[in-house]
């Protein structure tokens, strides 16, 4: 076999040759195989001359016995000229005879040589921040809003309120379509109604009427609405104030808390916000250094990763558009085009392939007790730690990936040893809103990472997602 190779950037062209004699021997060698199992009237089984079985079926042989060879030799090709491939080869031209030499070109992406620079020139703000009593209470607040309830009062309607009304929306005079409900109920100072409706509603008492003059947004959904001045006829008829669930034995049990009262549950909560703020200082730190990494190190990408990872992204989105949206039936993933996120998906493979590079060449190996210890912190989330433990030491698929996370934190750490790091300490809102920003920033320039920091503030305890606002969707 000979083969000669071309490069062009990440692609190679490879030519393989393999020698007559070769490709006789493997013909032959076929036409006596389907000779023993061909039927032909006039002959028993076995027994037709290899005359009529090659005058018969040699030119069906014949592309068997060339794409045999072709799947035999290709990867021999590879391994010959020490290519480390993506993706699938493919074949881009077949010339060859059965009496004289085959030969085929094939077209295949290689791994990108990648010598990893500028480790000295990194520089990362790394946050921090400590869980200060006012935060703790808070959070207790919030828990206790979660579980208001709502009690009519009689005075003007203020923001914070709750409000019950009828409303209905003329474009000089004439109704228009999606512009009335009847006993709608709305939260004053929610935002949930275009600008100048809530306003309209404050101060209002129960049995009050009145007129509103408003404008739609210019950028509002509906175009024939958009930027069109209305009015909208108001009849107000209950309002209620919000009173905050009370701390009591059923509402402390909510949280698991059985024995302590309110001061246990203030350790617990501490605890959670404690071990969140841990993660998301790492993550922020983590996803920051492998961001500078990447901007001393703009590499050239195979486009089979590309494509694999653009394909993994649209399988995340539509999956998620299908448990958001479970009544709409199954979505269409042709919705999303590659363009959604092609740059996004050049970005982690990049990510990916210089992380992979940092990994081998500082010779990192997966530590065992940051495994053990990232097990135990996620476990401590859940009401039994010790079976969540279990879980991950006889799973060895899911360990696996926390071990990747693992591997992935060393990798940040060993980069964060090189860089210059700027530690900065600010509070618990703050830190919670640099995570925030960032994961929106990411939208449009992704370096992904592998884990991300609990998206609830008190995970480990019940139930405690906030509720949602009325989901009824109008014109107004």
């Amino acid at each position: 076999m000979h083969v000669t190779t071309e490069a062009t950037g990440l692609v190679r062209n490879l030519t393989v040759t393999l020698p007559a004699s070769q490709v006789s021997q493997a013909f032959e060698s076929k036409l006596k195989q389907v000779a023993r199992t061909v039927k032909i009237n006039g002959f028993r089984p076995g027994k037709v001359p290899l005359s009529r079985v090659r005058a018969d079926y040699g030119a069906s042989i014949q592309d068997d016995v060339l794409n045999d060879l072709m799947g035999k030799t290709l990867f021999a090709a590879l391994q010959q000229e020490n290519i480390n491939a993506v993706g699938q080869p493919e074949v881009t031209e077949v010339k060859g005879e059965l009496n004289g030499d085959f030969t085929y070109t094939f077209t295949v992406e290689t791994y990108p040589e990648v010598n990893v620079q500028g480790l000295d020139k990194l520089e990362v703000e790394r946050l921090t921040s400590t869980i200060a009593d006012a935060d703790v209470d808070s959070m207790i607040e919030n828990l206790r809003r979660q579980r208001q309830t709502w009690v009519e009062k009689a005075d003007a309607a203020a923001n914070g309120d709750q409000v019950t009304f009828d409303f209905k929306g003329t474009m000089d005079g004439v109704a228009f379509e999606g512009g009335s409900a009847e006993d709608f109920k709305l939260v004053l100072g929610s935002g949930q109604m275009i600008p100048g409706f809530e306003d309209g509603l404050v101060g209002m008492k129960v049995g009050d009427e009145k007129t509103i003059d408003v404008t739609f947004p210019a950028d509002y959904q509906q175009a024939d609405l958009a930027g069109k001045p209305a009015q909208f006829a108001l009849s107000l008829k209950k309002v209620e104030q919000a009173q905050l669930a009370e701390i009591n034995d059923a509402f402390l049990s909510e949280f698991g808390v059985k024995e302590g009262g309110i001061d246990k549950l203030k350790l617990d909560v501490r605890t959670n916000m404690e071990r969140e703020i841990r993660k998301a200082s790492r993550l922020i730190g983590k996803k920051a250094v492998f961001k500078a990494l990447l901007a001393h190190n703009d590499i050239d990408v195979p486009k089979a990763l590309v494509k694999e990872e653009i394909n993994r992204k649209r399988e995340q989105l539509v999956a998620q558009f299908s448990q958001q949206f479970a009544g709409m039936g199954k979505i269409d993933a042709s919705l999303f085009p590659d363009e959604l996120f092609q740059k996004e998906a050049e970005n982690t493979v990049k990510m990916g392939i210089l992380v992979g590079q940092v990994i081998e060449d500082a010779a990192l190996k997966v530590d065992a007790d940051q495994v053990a210890a990232y097990i135990e912190d996620i476990a401590q989330s859940y009401e039994d730690p010790k079976e969540v433990i279990e879980f991950f030491s006889s799973n060895a698929k899911e360990r696996q990936g926390i071990e990747s996370v693992v591997l992935e934190d060393q990798a940040a750490d060993y980069l964060m040893s090189k860089a210059k790091v700027t530690e900065k300490t600010v509070d618990y809102q703050a830190l919670l809103a640099a995570q925030n920003a960032q994961d929106d920033l990411e939208d449009e320039d992704d370096v992904d990472t592998l884990d991300d920091p609990t998206a609830e503030t008190v995970h480990a305890l019940k139930d405690v997602t906030p509720t949602n606002a009325d989901d009824t969707h109008n014109n107004a």
